[in-house]
């Protein structure tokens, strides 16, 4: 992988006006030009990337925030589905669960 120059955090706010910790790397130009689809599967997972030309920063790579929030929102819309049909768990039906595989 890329040698990266610096890694940096930052503090930005999500839509909810929450505090999210960002975390930045920095690499050179070349560097990025040579690992390019690697640094695309971090900004997918969630990672910012800086690049920088003689030190100075010349461009960033930043994940696309609409298609993680559509994720999001399609993964709740899925979880409400489905709890749609399930009856009420009882704490008794739930312990019993977690202890299912327990050796006593």
């Amino acid at each position: 992988m890329a040698k990266t120059l610096a890694t940096k955090t930052r503090t930005d706010y999500d839509q909810s006006k929450q505090p999210v910790a960002i975390i930045m790397r920095e690499i050179q130009s070349s560097e990025a030009k040579t690992h390019l689809p690697q640094l695309l599967d971090a900004v997918e997972q969630g990672e910012t990337i800086v690049i920088t030309r003689h030190g100075r920063a010349i461009a960033r790579l930043v994940p696309d925030q609409d298609a993680h929030q559509a994720d999001k929102i399609r993964a709740m819309e899925e979880i409400k589905a489905n709890r749609v049909g399930m009856g009420r768990v009882s704490v008794a039906d739930l312990l019993s669960a977690r202890d299912e595989g327990r050796r006593i």
